[in-house]
């Protein structure tokens, strides 16, 4: 019998003057009862409260987790500029994000269209374990799994001119070079990971990598922390689920920084690395790397947080990669 949740439970709802007098309770110091009650009505309580988080008291030794009070010197000031912050950062991260997706699927283009024009729907073209492998847990190849959300994106860009152009002339069959157009970066960084491993490494080595294996991590983590920000959710001391993998050498990158910095890797520090190295090879005068430089100088200052939550070393901006 499947369990439903009763009211005893879940939470109870509270109105926003009682938000404002439950966060007082547990020790944040809010100076203008109006200013708080207007910013929990404009960005939520529950959105708010990842940012809480780094913020309240830490359990005894031995226990998980955070308590509900807060720490001393916590104010909801503190929290809207960690907020502020972080919007920033994912805009920033978005902002990166078009440019590698852009490269990177002419990359795939230009590399595969040569060979094929349907590079993309023959096998031989392809890495054998992508297309003739088959997930016991879906019954299907991780190649079916990527031809069918390739459809879906197709069926909802029905209205984009060179789609019509493509269904009303060669049934629906496109080259390579005009499918990537409609990939979004989920698609992109699952197709790079069932190309052929030649194929890989030829794009691998435009961004100074050696492996391809690490430019597939490269375009995961770039994938998982492109989600977050698009979704709007925490990003700056979010754990990393796709942690992008680095070479034990890499002195022309000034990456090897990062390698057995576990903190760097799951965090954003390490992907915002690969974002700044990838962006040095496809719009090296961009100017992104300033921007993200001055909004890490505008981080809230604070004994209670520090960017070093997000990854970043303690001196990280003395590092050559940085200038």
């Amino acid at each position: 019998m499947n369990q439903i949740a009763t009211h005893s439970n879940i939470k109870f709802h509270l109105t926003v003057p009682e938000q404002v007098v439950l966060l007082k309770s547990r020790g944040m110091t809010i100076a203008d009862d109006a200013v708080a009650e207007a910013t929990l009505v404009r960005l939520g309580y529950y959105r708010l409260s990842g940012y809480f988080y780094p913020l309240r008291k830490t359990q005894p030794r031995g226990k998980l987790g955070r308590q509900d009070e807060f720490q001393v010197g916590t104010s909801l000031e503190l929290v809207e500029c960690l907020y502020e912050f972080d919007r920033e950062l994912r805009l920033l991260v978005l902002d990166a994000v078009e440019r590698i997706e852009v490269a990177v699927r002419s990359d795939i283009a230009h590399r595969l269209g040569q060979r094929h024009r349907l590079a993309h729907e023959v096998h031989s073209e392809l890495d054998s374990k992508f297309c003739n492998q088959v997930n016991p847990r879906t019954g299907q190849t991780a190649y079916e799994d990527w031809a069918e959300r390739l459809n879906a994106v197709l069926r909802r860009a029905q209205k984009e001119d060179f789609v019509k152009h493509h269904s009303a002339h060669y049934g629906g069959r496109m080259p390579i070079w005009v499918v990537t157009e409609v990939w979004d970066f989920g698609l992109l960084s699952k197709f790079f990971a069932g190309m052929r491993y030649k194929d890989q490494s030829y794009i691998a080595r435009k961004y100074g990598l050696n492996e391809a294996k690490y430019l597939v991590s490269w375009l995961r983590a770039v994938n998982f922390v492109r989600n977050v920000s698009a979704h709007h959710s925490r990003l700056w001391n979010r754990n990393i689920i796709e942690r992008p993998g680095f070479p034990p050498s890499q002195p022309h990158h000034y990456l090897h920084h990062l390698t057995g910095n576990d903190q760097a890797q799951t965090r954003v520090y390490g992907t915002l690395c690969v974002i700044k190295s990838m962006l040095d090879r496809i719009a090296p005068q961009y100017g992104w790397t300033p921007r993200l430089i001055d909004l890490c100088a505008r981080f809230p200052v604070s004994d209670l947080v520090d960017l070093q939550a997000a990854g970043f070393p303690g001196d990280w901006r003395e590092m050559n990669f940085w200038k």
